[in-house]
């Protein structure tokens, strides 16, 4: 009589073990393809950032807020957070397209 969890027929403790050692290396690989995309993704929308701020600073409708956002996206990306630096960069391009958003309009009095 066999031991319960023993090795029959191809089936057991043995099978599940390979599979866990295969898997590992696999994992690794697809999370550092993820944070490499996403390192990707966050300095491209940074360099936009980049480019939407200097817009509204030569036109002179720079927002203190979507500097101060590019800052931290800059920041982020020099750290490593990547979400972080999507985050805040994609803010810092609406503020500062706001800012230019706001020369259409007449200034107060």
């Amino acid at each position: 009589m066999p031991l319960p969890g023993a090795l029959v027929g191809g089936r057991g403790l043995g099978r599940g073990c390979l599979s866990a050692a295969v898997s590992k290396p696999a994992d690794e690989a697809a999370r550092a393809a993820a944070q490499a995309k996403l390192a990707a993704e966050a300095r491209a929308l940074v360099a936009q950032a980049e480019t939407d701020v200097q817009r509204a600073r030569s036109r002179r409708a720079l927002w203190l807020k979507a500097w101060e956002d590019l800052l931290a996206a800059r920041q982020a990306v020099a750290g490593n957070d990547y979400a972080q630096a999507i985050v805040r960069a994609r803010q810092a391009s609406e503020l500062a397209e706001l800012g230019l958003e706001q020369l259409a309009y007449p200034a107060v009095k």
